[in-house]
């Protein structure tokens, strides 16, 4: 199988092409990376050659490494991984020296890449190397070096190449956030050098025209010194001072990468370009030999990219969406309307008042609006997304509809009395789904005359900025509603999660005991303050009394009592303190963001400025306060043992479901992974001790689920057990 293929044309450039067989996008293999290296020495060797166009068959230049690559590299240990970057390194660097001695920096051949579309890690390192880098003139590709948002970093020479090409400064959008960019976007940050109509073509041209000064890269070049300065330059030194502070600020320490990553661009700037490149190879092997990297790109790559296409789907024809009805018009409603309507869906979007139904869909177009301000969208974008969007109060307008998701208030007899007016109007074979967050779609489905054809899909809000999207099945939902449910997400390039049906379902239920238990520790006296940076160092997003004011504290009180009365007897007696105070805040006017008061004060615009000091009145602070680590473990053991239960009790079927879910539902700490992925990282048989400590202490919510037992005494891990290997097995 040749992925690399080498023409010399008349005028003795050496056209190498990269065409994976078989791929839509291109990848770096181990085969590949060897017949590239084959294809530059014979061009280099060939007196005729005068200059080299690397390009690609396809119409992107490369989606990265082959994953298979990093995986072959690790199970070498220590060793193997550094050993096999140092091999990249030695490509790249044969490509950027084309010939030339080191010493006088004379003898090279000019090297050109040519990127017919986007090029993102390696597809953009390996241009890198090259003198100058052509990109097409398409709006759609994306250039970038995204891998810092999978735990890595670019490790192929990206991270130096790119501080000594645009400064530390310039890079750290492009490095420490993995920001991506169209072609033009990159050629006025510098990525690339120019855009062309036709980049192929524009890349001979200047092979064909360069000069011995045109083929030296500035670091090689005499006198080179690091725009915006170097470490022990006073200027540079100031920058590295503010990228550590950005990088705490942003990660709270939970993650290896940008750590790593900092400290190989701050060592590698006050040595050689080879030695730095060493530099930046062991701090990447490093990070690659973390747990965290392995199970942040199984999870968010690997897993998520299988469930988006379809992993768990299961056997039925096409169940694409053509016109889709949108049952209530408030927050979620419009969202709803929104993503599906930019996703070329044609959409009816319905409320009790015209009024409502007109305000929702005027969401969308103040959306629009702000994104035309970002250059996001345009005019004609708008015109044809709001043209798509049918504001209505007549149901009737739902006569051809194929999917319907109701969004109306949480009140059951509500959602009841709409499902059977909805349903006297609709087509047959219509799929009827109902976007509630707690309320059992089972039940739900009594009020349908076609159980079989009701499903549960749940957004979460915002619905145009949330990536996950959780599908329930209920009791007798059939194979082809969830097939729609499916394929819907799929449409609206969100990713979906399918659970099966249970009070909470799968992501609230390992949220709210979340939410509960840093509520429960100020009860009990735990200063507000560690109980937030516990969390936030831990990789949270937000800590839990942050997260209750923005999701509002009536919301809570609503959710507790019907739980309650739910529950009976069952109800947890170990509830009664954070009910207390999620009472005793209702009932002050406390209720979160919403009103510029809860846990959090906020300033007459609505910007949180420090907790409330009324809590410690409230609740004055022990004199004894706890570990962090103990506060940590009861934030997280919160909620990874909801989702070993929900695993345990069938709600979960697929444990790839459940981090990937955890991970974009609620942000549960993405370094881990996932509940699962981090319980396999500390191991089962220390998740179970740990379980039993804590139970002792605080209760039995902490009670050890007999799967976990069972794993600990077997020394099993999820995914050995229950990952897509296993099951395949």
């Amino acid at each position: 199988m040749t992925e690399f293929n080498m023409e010399i044309d008349a005028e003795g450039v050496a056209i190498i092409t990269w065409d994976l067989p078989g791929k839509s996008m291109n990848v770096l293999t181990l085969a590949g990376a060897d017949e590239l290296g084959a294809h530059v020495d014979a061009a280099l060797a060939d007196e005729a050659v005068r200059g080299i166009v690397i390009t690609s068959g396809k119409d992107t230049f490369a989606a990265g490494m082959d994953l298979n690559v990093i995986a072959g590299f690790k199970e070498e240990g220590v060793e193997g991984v550094f050993d096999g970057v140092m091999a990249l390194h030695h490509l790249l660097r044969k490509i950027e020296l084309a010939g030339a001695d080191l010493k006088t920096m004379k003898g090279g051949k000019p090297v050109a890449a040519a990127l017919p579309g986007t090029a993102l890690g390696i597809g953009l390192e390996l241009p890198l190397s090259c003198h100058r880098i052509f990109a097409a003139d398409n709006p759609r590709a994306k250039i970038g070096l995204p891998e810092i948002q999978v735990g890595i970093f670019p490790g192929s020479g990206g991270t130096t190449r790119l501080v000594r090409k645009l400064g530390v400064m310039n890079a750290s959008a492009f490095l420490l956030q993995g920001k991506l960019s169209d072609p033009k976007g990159a050629a006025k940050a510098g990525l690339i050098d120019e855009v062309a109509e036709d980049p192929l073509a524009a890349a001979r041209e200047w092979v064909l025209a360069a000069g011995p000064a045109d083929i030296v890269k500035p670091w090689d070049a005499k006198g080179y010194k690091v725009p915006g300065g170097a470490p022990y330059h006073p200027a540079g030194f100031q920058t590295f001072v503010g990228a550590n502070a950005m990088i705490m600020a942003q990660t709270w320490g939970a993650y290896p990468a940008p750590k790593a990553m900092l400290s190989a661009i701050y060592e590698g700037l006050m040595v050689p370009f080879d030695t730095a490149l060493k530099i930046e190879a062991r701090w990447f092997t490093s990070v690659l030999m973390n747990p965290s990297s392995a199970n942040m790109i199984r999870s968010l790559f690997l897993n998520k990219e299988a469930l988006e296409k379809g992993a768990n789907r299961p056997e039925a024809p096409d169940q694409k969406v053509s016109k889709l009805g949108v049952l209530g018009a408030g927050m979620m409603g419009a969202g709803i309307a929104l993503v599906a309507a930019n996703a070329g869906i044609e959409v009816v979007l319905i409320d009790q008042k015209q009024e409502a139904a007109d305000r929702g869909r005027a969401n969308t177009e103040t959306w629009l609006d702000e994104g035309i301000k970002r250059k996001k969208a345009t005019p004609e974008k708008k015109e044809q997304v709001l043209a798509r969007i049918t504001a209505t109060t007549d149901y009737a307008a739902l006569s051809d509809a194929d999917l319907i998701i109701e969004a109306v208030f949480e009140d059951p007899a509500i959602k009841a009395e709409v499902t059977k007016a909805v349903e006297a109007v609709i087509p047959e074979d219509c799929i009827f789904a109902s976007n509630t967050s707690t309320l059992p779609i089972s039940e739900l489905a009594k009020a349908s005359s076609r159980p079989g054809q009701f499903i549960g899909i749940h957004f979460f809000s915002p619905v145009e900025k949330m990536a996950l999207v959780e599908i329930i099945k209920g009791k007798q939902t059939g194979d082809r509603a969830v097939a729609k449910a499916l394929d819907f997400v799929r449409q609206i390039r969100k990713t979906p999660i399918v659970v099966n049906d249970a009070r909470f379902f799968y992501a609230n239920r390992c949220i709210i005991p979340y939410l509960n238990e840093g509520g429960r520790m100020v009860s009990e006296g735990v200063s507000p303050v560690l109980v937030e940076h516990a969390a936030r160092i831990l990789g949270m997003p937000v800590g839990p009394l942050q997260l209750i004011d923005e999701t509002s504290i009536d919301l809570g009180v609503k959710i507790a009592k019907a739980t309650k009365a739910a529950m009976g007897d069952a109800y947890p007696a170990d509830a009664a303190g954070v009910d207390a105070l999620m009472f005793w805040l209702h009932d002050e006017g406390r209720l979160g963001r919403k009103t510029k008061a809860g846990f959090y004060s906020y300033d007459e615009k609505g910007k949180r400025t420090s907790l409330w000091d009324g809590l410690e009145t409230q609740y004055p602070l022990k004199d004894d306060q706890p570990s962090l680590i103990e506060v940590q473990h009861r934030l997280i053991f919160s909620q990874v043992l909801e989702a070993v239960r929900a695993l345990e009790e069938g709600v979960l079927e697929d444990i790839r479901e459940g981090d990937v879910g955890a991970i974009l539902g609620w942000g549960f700490m993405p370094w881990s992974g996932g509940p699962f992925a981090w319980l396999d990282m500390i191991g089962t048989p220390y998740a179970a001790e740990r379980c039993d400590q804590l139970a002792e202490t605080f209760g039995p919510r902490f009670a050890c689920p007999d799967l976990l037992r069972d794993m600990a005494a077997k020394g099993q891990s999820f995914y050995k057990r229950f990952g897509p290997e296993a099951a395949a097995a």
